[in-house]
């Protein structure tokens, strides 16, 4: 086999890889009643939180997201209904509006966490310990190879 036929042979078990593991994924998000783009948002929102930053305002979320400012307006939307988010004004500008995490949202990201861990095990489950770390060793030479992700 030829180094493109591996190539190619290997993006496409990458490919398979991951749609499976989003699959996995919905599912076990599913009973959490959130969907994938709703749990980006809220991990980013807690991006700020974690770090004592400042609640980001709608348009951080959108460069950050690298989604137009309408896409979050209908997530945050979502999750602000659901009692996950809440806009607060910004204590130096009235104008600015800020969104924040609540108890509920904090919640919904453990929830998440656990879901991601199963889907994770669910997929990793056929492998040894050691195969785990040989992995986990090539997918870090990968994901530093690349540029940084935002979220």
């Amino acid at each position: 086999m030829s180094t493109s036929d591996a190539d190619g042979l290997l993006a496409e078990q990458l490919l398979r890889l991951t749609r499976r593991l989003h699959r996995i994924q919905r599912q076990q998000m599913e009973p959490i009643g959130i969907t994938p783009a709703q749990s980006r948002l809220l991990r980013t929102v807690s991006h700020y939180d974690l770090h004592h930053e400042p609640p980001p305002r709608m348009a951080d979320l959108a460069k950050r997201l690298d989604v137009v400012p309408r896409a979050v307006t209908t997530l945050v939307d979502g999750l602000e209904a659901s009692g996950r988010v809440r806009r607060v004004p910004d204590p130096t500008n009235r104008r600015v509006i800020r969104i924040e995490l609540t108890d509920t949202g904090r919640a919904t990201l453990r929830a998440l966490r656990n879901a991601r861990r199963d889907a994770a095990e669910d997929i990793l489950a056929p492998l040894t310990t050691e195969q785990r770390e040989v992995l986990g060793d090539l997918l870090s030479a990968l994901v530093d190879g690349m540029p940084e992700r935002r979220c």
